[in-house]
């Protein structure tokens, strides 16, 4: 997907806060971050112009006036085709960043199972953590696609990755309801929906 594809352009966002408390500096990188938007140039910031962006850009241009500072949210429709290819870039390299760390987190996670899995520590404390874990994983995994704005082409290796995950983890837990002596059978009954009994029910 390009903007000129859609039609839709980029929406320029500049702001220029004081130089304290730095903090105020923090928290606005932290949210244009966290909202996907890339940086092009020190105090500039693009987005795809979409009606959610131009909403948040003007939350964050009242934010930065309150705070004594100056913002400017300005749209782009008709951008040249180098820097196009440019801004597509920053959002490509963005994405590729956060999903080489998620693939990180990844491998930690699979290379924590096998320490485990080798010390035979099959138990339902350890389980739940590494239940914590997997989710933080697929939370962390869902944040960065929401904000892959172009489908960067590390997405489809992210989402294998996790699914590694999950297929490991679903193995550790076979083995630790096997050393805690659960039957599947058992746990399979308990899954099972509870259906009435016609006899009971007078049909």
């Amino acid at each position: 997907m390009t903007p000129d594809t859609h039609g839709h352009g980029w929406l320029l966002f500049l702001a220029q806060l004081p130089a304290s408390p730095s903090s105020a500096r923090v928290a606005l990188w932290r949210r244009l971050r966290g909202h996907g938007a890339t940086g092009l140039l020190n105090g500039a910031w693009v987005l795809p112009r979409a009606e959610a962006h131009v909403r948040f850009f003007a939350q964050l241009e009242q934010t930065v006036r309150a705070q004594g500072g100056k913002a400017f949210v300005l749209p782009v429709a008709d951008a040249s085709a180098s820097l196009n290819e440019s801004i597509m870039a920053s959002f490509d390299a963005d994405r590729a960043r956060e999903y080489d760390e998620l693939a990180e987190g990844c491998d930690a996670f699979l290379a924590e199972l096998k320490k485990e899995t080798g010390a035979a520590k099959f138990t339902f404390a350890e389980l739940e953590e590494n239940e914590q874990d997997l989710d933080k994983l697929a939370s962390w995994l869902a944040r960065i696609q929401a904000r892959d704005f172009f489908q960067a082409r590390r997405s489809a290796a992210a989402a294998d990755a996790l699914g590694n995950c999950r297929r490991a983890l679903e193995t550790f837990t076979e083995a630790v309801y096997q050393a805690e002596g659960i039957e599947q059978e058992v746990l399979a009954l308990r899954d099972r929906p509870v259906h009435r009994d016609r006899e009971s029910s007078g049909d």
